[in-house]
């Protein structure tokens, strides 16, 4: 049946591509007459566990990222953006599909996103798209290292992509159809946008417009792999940490600092290359561009050692997302303090490339706020762990909204946080059970009630998601064993069950 579905969804959307086409005969030009694609391009940057603070533009007083703070100025800055489950799986399984991880089920690291659900880059070849993925992908669920065949790319064609590595200085990867195993041959960053390059001028001046995910996995851990020439720009002691870090944390939160902010460094440089070729290129005219990350990272904050996420709080679920489109003209650098969600990303794309928005996608389209930014407006985000794992799995599972100004959060035990994040920028003040601020608080829950139910999310137990799957947990590590792929044991786990 949902195969069924997606096939009716790509079908009908190829059948409304082919009737324009056609009812355009009488009008068709030859090569040297046509015009430019009407269509946008999307070139999409997609990075990893970079906080939505860690930018000069976001007031960073350590991080040097000039060339995302000049692409803020083109941009709409989106200044509470959030990760609707701040891991990764669930991330890019929602940012793919539109949907929520509550909906798909896909709400832990290392599963694979079924190929009955319709994802973004099928969406766009059924408007005559090219597609193109690089770097870490992180949904195919068949080990970390393993080939990704065309039939489970979820409609990317051309790929220089591996499931999931962090080595940035000897990153794996597979060219399309090679089951061979390759290597980058320079720090990641550089080796993808260079390869990206070369795409972007091959494609440039083509009929198709093309859809290019550009997934880079810093400035995720490990830290003390970043170049050292960046390295040496962030010395320790000299980094001014947030009020919020534990003192407990104090010192290895710095330690960790130097290589995070060394990586974010070099990858805005690898964007700077990336943004230099489309200017060179004459894209900028017609592209969407779009620059985000998966989820945040604690880095001490709030007692939570860094590398963690998962939790609630604003160091591990907003992120940066800066939009740039066609027409963009005097609305650049405008900021909006409504968050954007994860699923509302898709809708977005297709409505800023006017495309039909398929039955089944939960996400909103965004595209009118975009092309006009109002930073008064507010809506409710709702951001989720519906299971926690890993480093996250003494937490309690939780659902939570965020706006503008607050955050509000249950546990499967009852209310945890409430935050005014203006008053309040670094978290430091649970207001609940204020009574000053009791009715607020009401309402604040009254939203989470009503946006669960329009998901018809039960918000139960970890285990009893766990069972509803059938997800089994590794023996010495609460999270699917990716790890035992490496000894030929491992099992695909999946929401639809797979053959194997």
């Amino acid at each position: 049946m949902a195969i069924s579905m997606k096939i009716t969804a790509i079908l009908q959307i190829a059948l409304i591509t082919s009737f324009t086409l056609v009812s355009c005969k009488d009008k068709v030009k030859t090569v040297e007459q046509q015009e430019e694609p009407t269509k946008p391009n999307i070139v999409y940057i997609l990075t990893d566990q970079w906080r939505g603070s860690a930018l000069g533009y976001a007031g960073d007083p350590n991080v040097k990222t000039p060339h995302l703070d000049a692409l803020a100025k083109e941009a709409v800055n989106f200044t509470n953006a959030v990760s609707v489950t701040p891991v990764c799986t669930p991330h890019r399984a929602a940012l793919l599909t539109g949907r929520f991880p509550t909906t798909t089920g896909m709400f832990l690291n290392d599963l694979y996103l079924p190929s009955e659900e319709l994802c973004m880059a099928e969406i766009f070849k059924a408007e005559g798209y090219n597609t193109a993925y690089w770097g870490k992908w992180h949904l195919d669920g068949h080990g970390r290292s393993a080939f990704t065949p065309k039939e489970r790319r979820q409609g990317f064609d051309y790929w220089k992509a591996l499931e999931c590595s962090h080595d940035y200085n000897k990153m794996p990867y597979y060219d399309n159809d090679n089951p061979e195993i390759k290597y980058w041959d320079k720090y990641s960053p550089f080796a993808i946008v260079e390869d990206a390059n070369s795409y972007l001028e091959k494609h440039a001046k083509g009929d198709a417009p093309f859809l290019a995910v550009v997934s880079i996995a810093t400035p995720h851990f490990p830290h003390v792999s970043a170049p050292q020439k960046y390295k040496d720009m962030y010395p320790p002691e000299s980094l001014i940490l947030n009020p919020n870090v534990s003192p407990k944390f104090e010192s290895r939160s710095r330690e960790e600092l130097q290589g995070y902010y060394a990586h974010a460094t070099a990858t805005d440089e690898a964007i700077g290359l990336l943004l230099k070729q489309m200017d060179a290129l004459g894209l900028n005219e017609n592209t969407i561009v779009v620059f985000s990350s998966d989820h945040g990272e604690m880095m001490g904050a709030h007692d939570v050692r860094p590398f963690q996420k998962q939790v609630a709080w604003d160091e591990s679920i907003r992120v940066p997302f800066l939009i740039k489109y066609p027409g963009i003209d005097k609305l650049k650098g405008i900021t909006v303090n409504a968050p954007i969600n994860t699923p509302d990303i898709l809708p977005s794309l297709l409505g800023l490339s006017d495309i039909k928005i398929p039955d089944g996608i939960e996400g909103e389209d965004l595209s009118e706020l975009i092309k006009n930014p109002d930073p008064e407006a507010d809506r409710e985000a709702l951001v989720m762990n519906v299971a926690p794992f890993a480093g996250g799995y003494p937490n309690l599972p939780y659902r939570a909204i965020r706006t503008k100004q607050y955050t509000y959060a249950r546990t499967t035990e009852g209310p945890s946080m409430f935050f005014d994040n203006v008053a309040d920028p670094y978290q430091q003040n649970n207001l609940l059970g204020n009574p000053e601020f009791e009715p607020l608080q009401n309402e604040l829950d009254a939203k989470l009630n009503k946006k669960l139910a329009q998901l018809g999310d039960e918000f139960k137990s970890r285990d009893y998601y766990l069972k509803k799957y059938n997800y089994v947990f590794g023996k010495n590590k609460p999270a699917i064993p990716f790890w035992e792929f490496n000894k030929g044991k491992g099992v695909v786990q999946s929401p639809i069950p797979v053959i194997q």
